[in-house]
């Protein structure tokens, strides 16, 4: 069976990391796959945030990457023959706004959603986060990249 884990991945965290390694024990094949959010000013360009993923997948062989930016969603699972998606949720507000867009997806094309509970040591980190940290050099770059996969730039440098 297929899965998808999409998202804004602006940057990849360990937090996202953690949710495909999980995943990917759960299912024959997971799609990473860069989605346009229209709530979201991305930062960092799709081809990095692709590359970005590409390296925070390489020890898993049934993880594959991806990009969709034009259409929802659930066009992408029918086009793709993906049945369930996967999102990763760190507390109830998480959840609060996954259940509609969930419950949606269903109701258009029968695509099931599989959320999957954020790792207590990671909840606290988003992408939102750690750029807004980065970008105030807040703390040091060293600090900062305990929050990002193994060999990830700086998230406050756009150009790394």
């Amino acid at each position: 069976m297929r899965a998808l884990f999409p998202g804004s991945f602006d940057p990849v965290t360990q937090g996202h990391q953690d949710v495909l390694r999980r995943a990917a024990l759960l299912f024959d094949e997971v799609v990473v796959c860069v989605m346009f959010n229209s709530s979201k000013t991305g930062r960092f360009p799709i081809t990095e945030r692709l590359d970005r993923l590409r390296a925070a997948a390489t020890d898993l062989s049934n993880v594959t990457v991806d990009s969709h930016t034009g259409g929802l969603l659930v066009d992408y699972c029918r086009r793709a023959g993906i049945d369930v998606v996967i999102r990763g949720v760190r507390g109830g507000p998480d959840l609060n706004y996954e259940m509609p867009m969930a419950r949606m997806n269903h109701e258009l094309a029968g695509v099931e959603t599989l959320f999957i509970a954020a790792d207590p040591a990671l909840a606290h980190i988003s992408s939102t986060l750690v750029t807004a940290i980065g970008q105030q050099d807040r703390v040091s770059n060293d600090d900062l990249s305990e929050r990002l996969p193994a060999g990830e730039a700086s998230a406050g440098d756009a150009s790394a």
